[in-house]
């Protein structure tokens, strides 16, 4: 499967050609630069409206994709395909399809094993779902806006999509580690099944909008479901019994720390890579793009 709009290299960041700005502003508009102004704007939003009431968390997603995008226009001086609306809706499905089979099947197999056993919890359904719905969508934008949107696609102009890959897949297992019930395995879970996944994911289709329905769709089943998600365990439809190991069920901290999704975490990044390395969407670092022979004039 091809990407919704091929990969788009557009730096963006260089040198300031119009001379002014001095110092001060290259390193605003360096990859760097941009990515912690951008990193930050996306996470004051974020902090703000994250655990609003109603449908507060997704007008914080609104806003936060508005700063995104003024960030890239006006301080990283790139255009954003990646936030496109042509094909938003079906990337977002795609990406939800792809992330609801994901937590169905690792919960199937951690249930057949057993480590789950579940009970209807006797909560109002439409006001789970609709707090599950409304939480999660603030929670997917925000998160994606500032890991694959911002700090990968500005690590790998400086070191290459690889590199990026594993930085931001550490950073990600890493604010993990402040989560209740965290352990060392537990960030280190993370960063692979979902950092290096959900980067792999967004250099394969390039969209925002794939990785945030793949995140939404993998954050919901969980909170509907009543597994703990994280280390919280917000209201959900059903309630959860784990038994057995935690290195089945993940322990206190829920899902995410148990070894079967990091297995079939595995299973689904490798053919992602594969296709976007197929599509061109693996970036070499900013050394080796200079060593690449240059292409004659006439060519587009």
């Amino acid at each position: 499967m091809g990407t919704a709009a091929g990969p788009q290299h557009d730096t963006g960041s260089g040198p300031d050609k119009d001379g002014r700005g001095g110092r001060l502003g290259r390193a605003v508009r360096s990859p760097l630069g941009w990515m912690l102004t951008g990193m930050a704007g996306v996470g004051l939003v974020s902090g703000l409206t994250a655990t609003g009431p109603g449908p507060v968390p997704v007008l914080g997603a609104v806003a936060a994709v508005a700063v995104y995008w003024a960030v890239m226009r006006f301080v990283a001086r790139r255009s954003a395909p990646e936030i496109a609306r042509t094909g938003a809706r079906r990337e977002a499905l795609l990406g939800g399809a792809v992330g609801l089979g994901f937590m169905l099947v690792s919960v199937l197999l951690v249930s057949v094993l057993g480590g789950y056993s579940f009970s209807w919890a006797g909560n109002g359904f439409l006001s789970v779902v609709w707090s599950a719905v409304m939480m999660q969508i603030g929670a997917a934008v925000t998160e994606e806006l500032m890991f694959r949107g911002l700090a990968l696609q500005a690590l790998e102009q400086v070191w290459g999509s690889r590199a990026a890959i594993v930085i931001t897949g550490l950073l990600f297992g890493v604010a993990h580690l402040s989560a209740p019930g965290a352990s060392a395995w537990g960030a280190l879970a993370i960063a692979l099944q979902a950092g290096v996944m959900l980067g792999v994911a967004f250099l394969w289709r390039r969209s925002i909008w794939f990785v945030v329905g793949l995140h939404f769709a993998w954050n919901t089943t969980q909170q509907l479901l009543g597994i703990p998600l994280s280390g919280h365990t917000p209201e959900g439809l059903f309630s959860v019994d784990a038994h057995g190991s935690a290195l089945l069920t993940g322990g206190t901290f829920g899902l995410e720390a148990s070894i079967v999704p990091v297995l079939i975490g595995v299973l689904i990044t490798v053919p992602m890579v594969v296709l976007a390395r197929r599509s061109g969407g693996l970036l070499p670092g900013r050394r080796a793009r200079r060593r690449q022979p240059q292409t004659g004039g006439n060519e587009k």
